[in-house]
């Protein structure tokens, strides 16, 4: 599962809703934008990328090498520059009103829209950033829930995250809504390791798969999957 994000891999159908999580640094941007390509590649439906546009020009994503640059694909990885938590509120508060669904929604940085002051002032309560974070997650499941009873696509979301320690910042509100996490580690050497840690009861082959990767030279690149 963890090979969704690299070169050459088709993402699947997968859990409804997805989480990435790792240190800063860790590629999780260029992690995300393969998804997306990958995604785009393997199915009929256009895929929505969710960013802040002044982080992404700063900080381009790297994609594996030998992908060409002016391929068709990218043409249908939608781009949507947003600046806070209203924004993705606002998209899947709507998304029933689409004619046709994307095949995934993908937001970078999901937990940094979410600014602890604004959130405080508008719920008036000193947890406001846990409740606004919660209230989105809902809307999002709801969106891609009915996004995949109403049509024969999938849908999927897949949310990224930053994390400083050993498990994502705020674990306990994401797996209440997200099955599926993955989670990023630094080796110190400039290698990274993804990891599927799964939060579903459900059986998974691909329980102990990980990927050892790093950003060279511009470039994604895979260094070796792990059986764990």
């Amino acid at each position: 599962m963890v090979g969704r994000f690299f070169s050459g891999r088709h993402p699947g159908d997968g859990e409804t809703m997805m989480l990435l999580s790792g240190p800063p640094g860790s590629g999780k941007t260029s992690l995300l934008f393969q998804f997306a390509f990958n995604c785009a590649l393997g199915n009929r439906g256009d895929v929505v990328f969710i960013c802040n546009r002044r982080r992404m020009e700063a900080k381009p994503p790297c994609l594996s090498q030998g992908i060409d640059p002016t391929s068709d694909v990218f043409q249908r990885i939608r781009m949507k520059y947003i600046e806070d938590d209203e924004g993705i509120k606002q998209y899947f508060a709507a998304f029933h009103l689409l004619h046709t669904f994307p095949a995934a929604v993908i937001v970078d940085d999901f937990g940094g829209f979410f600014d602890e002051r604004s959130c405080q002032d508008r719920y008036g309560n000193q947890r406001g950033r846990d409740i606004a974070m919660v209230r989105t997650l809902s809307l999002g499941w709801d969106a891609v829930s009915h996004a995949n009873k109403s049509s024969a696509e999938p849908c999927k979301i897949l949310l990224a995250d930053t994390h400083q320690g050993d498990n994502p910042r705020l674990l306990f509100i994401y797996k209440r809504w997200i099955p599926c996490i993955f989670t990023i580690k630094a080796d110190g050497s400039g290698s990274f390791t993804l990891r599927k840690s799964s939060v579903s009861v459900k059986p998974s082959s691909e329980k102990g798969r990980a990927a050892e990767y790093s950003i060279a030279l511009q470039y994604l690149v895979l260094q070796r999957m792990i059986d764990d």
